[in-house]
């Protein structure tokens, strides 16, 4: 799988444009705030509906317009090919199209173009609070599989019922009997998105513990374990000694909502023992770890969007990660065009102008 072309107008600072791109690596390079991770962003809209950095979907159309459309032509197999629209606006709700046709539902755009973005931030991974962590599994379980979509969206429909249920029980007696309900939905949503996390992290943490031994000569072994908030037998009965707790904070206190994933190298929590390098390291090998893990899942590779990554490593990592990439597309930005870089497609990006090198 790959992009074939990428079509922008009124998309953040970018000019209109219509770009061909090469299956392998393309390098976007130019100053810093001049649009080259815009041009990323609406490469990620087409693949899952959402950008990786902006709250909302107005904030995405650029300045003095009212909307903003991005198309991307995907080649799937040797004769297939997709085309997926996406258009957005100021005053109204993103519309979205799979080779002409509008769907009802995001979770029919998961998996017609499958990706993977690393940034500098993706490093801080480790360090960062578990709803990143957990952001990290449910965009790659989302692309993987629109059941786990599907049940994502109920569970956390379902959550917000039950918090709201629990601030009106604190007036209103009554309501109590009627959390009952919505507690078995939440338990069995949650048990079967339990699962669903178990294997993919099992997956996971099997590829970036060769990735990162690659990356360390060998002198490290990291491990990722799925960490739950209760185990599946224990939920329902969690939910239920926990009630008044929950009636006090307005909130649910265990769940899928509370998950985590622990990094280990050598048996130590990276997060807390581990040092900064170690931690950027292992986050490195996560990510590598996510294209491997498409890969076999899908049997087609996914798009590998680096946005300025490579300022972030040493000279052995930037190696690692360019071996790795050799055999997928890959969009990388970055400062200057890097000669180091096997054969490239080069755009520079100046003012919101992509010109091709």
């Amino acid at each position: 799988m790959y992009v074939e072309r990428v079509s922008v107008k009124g998309f953040r600072n970018l000019a209109p444009i219509s770009l061909a791109l090469s299956p392998g690596l393309n390098l976007f390079y130019g100053d810093n705030a001049q649009g080259k991770t815009n041009f990323l962003e609406a490469i990620y809209m087409c693949s899952t509906g959402r950008s990786q950095r902006a709250n909302t979907d107005r904030e995405m159309v650029g300045y003095n317009e009212t909307d903003a459309y991005i198309q991307v032509f995907v080649r799937t197999g040797s004769t297939g090919h997709d085309k997926i629209d996406v258009h957005l606006h100021k005053s109204d709700k993103k519309g979205v199209a799979i080779n002409g046709l509008p769907i009802k539902k995001l979770g029919q755009l998961f998996g017609n173009l499958l990706t993977v973005i690393f940034s500098p931030e993706d490093l801080q991974l480790i360090k960062s609070g578990p709803s990143e962590r957990r952001r990290f599994m449910d965009v790659e379980l989302c692309q993987l599989s629109t059941v786990y979509y599907h049940e994502l969206q109920q569970y956390y429909r379902v959550l917000k019922q039950r918090n709201n249920l629990l601030k009106n029980i604190r007036t209103v007696q009554g309501l109590r009997d009627t959390i009952t309900a919505w507690d078995e939905q939440l338990v069995g949503y949650g048990i079967k998105i339990m699962a669903h996390r178990q294997e993919f992290i099992e997956g996971l943490s099997y590829f970036a513990q060769q990735a990162h031994t690659q990356l360390t000569n060998e002198r490290e072994q990291l491990t990722l374990a799925y960490r739950p908030s209760t185990l599946p037998e224990d939920f329902a009965e969690r939910l239920v000694r926990g009630l008044e707790r929950d009636i006090a904070l307005g909130s649910t206190s265990a769940g899928i909502h509370k998950d985590d994933i622990v990094f280990q190298i050598n048996g130590e929590d990276v997060r807390i023992y581990g040092s900064q390098g170690q931690q950027r390291t292992a986050a490195l090998s996560a990510k590598l770890a996510e294209v491997r893990l498409m890969t076999e899942r899908k049997q087609t590779s996914p798009v590998l969007l680096l946005d300025d990554v490579m300022s972030e490593l040493d000279e052995s990592r930037q190696n690692c990660l360019i071996r790795s990439i050799e055999n997928i597309q890959t969009i990388m930005t970055g400062t200057n065009a890097d000669v180091r870089l096997p054969t490239t497609s080069v755009y520079m990006v100046k003012n919101g102008e992509i010109r091709e090198q």
